[in-house]
């Protein structure tokens, strides 16, 4: 497990601030919090839609690898972290999804573009992202892939959004 200085915390979730979109609309239930800049909250500004259908889901899970992507009704059964907001993106404009945060800490992320509109992944027209922004390729995300920390008040990320793009896996789309 990799330890992190506060500096480096610190100037980690300067530079993602920095690099937000000045007036993306901020989307699902969690919203108002991340508007009025009330944590702890996560704003992932999403980048690399490849259009505006279906919905924009935001999972929190815990940091654990083996909790990383388990069905949510295990998670809450066992009075885990698990939150999903969900909402329909804006036909246009930069987009930004919000989810509130029990306490600050270390958890893990997934951002979902739902263009189906079914409650299963589908592998040929759903797009996934995580904090790294590495590309996913075959393979699901990985656990590391998708930690992020959390401070006590607005985290902000940006998630570039992956897609199926042929044998090569999951990519984004300009790449």
């Amino acid at each position: 497990m990799k330890s992190f200085s506060v500096t480096s915390f610190l100037l980690a979730g300067l530079m993602m601030f920095a690099a937000s979109p000045a007036s993306a609309e901020i989307i699902g239930e969690d919203a108002a919090a991340c508007a009025a800049g009330h944590g702890p909250a996560i704003q992932v500004n999403i980048l690399g839609l490849k259009d505006r259908t279906g919905e924009i889901w935001l999972e929190l899970y815990p940091a654990t690898e083996s909790d990383f992507l388990r069905p949510d009704q295990d998670l809450v059964a066992e009075g885990k972290v698990f939150r999903r907001t969900r909402s329909k993106p804006p036909a246009s404009g930069a987009v930004s999804i919000c989810v509130r945060v029990p306490k600050p800490g270390r958890f893990t992320l997934l951002l979902r573009h739902n263009r189906v509109g079914k409650d299963k992944f589908s592998v040929f027209s759903d797009g996934a992202g995580v904090p790294s922004n590495r590309p996913m390729g075959r393979s699901r995300p990985k656990f590391d892939q998708a930690i992020i920390g959390v401070g006590p008040t607005v985290t902000v990320a940006n998630i570039r959004i992956q897609y199926l793009r042929g044998l090569r896996g999951f990519a984004p789309l300009d790449s």
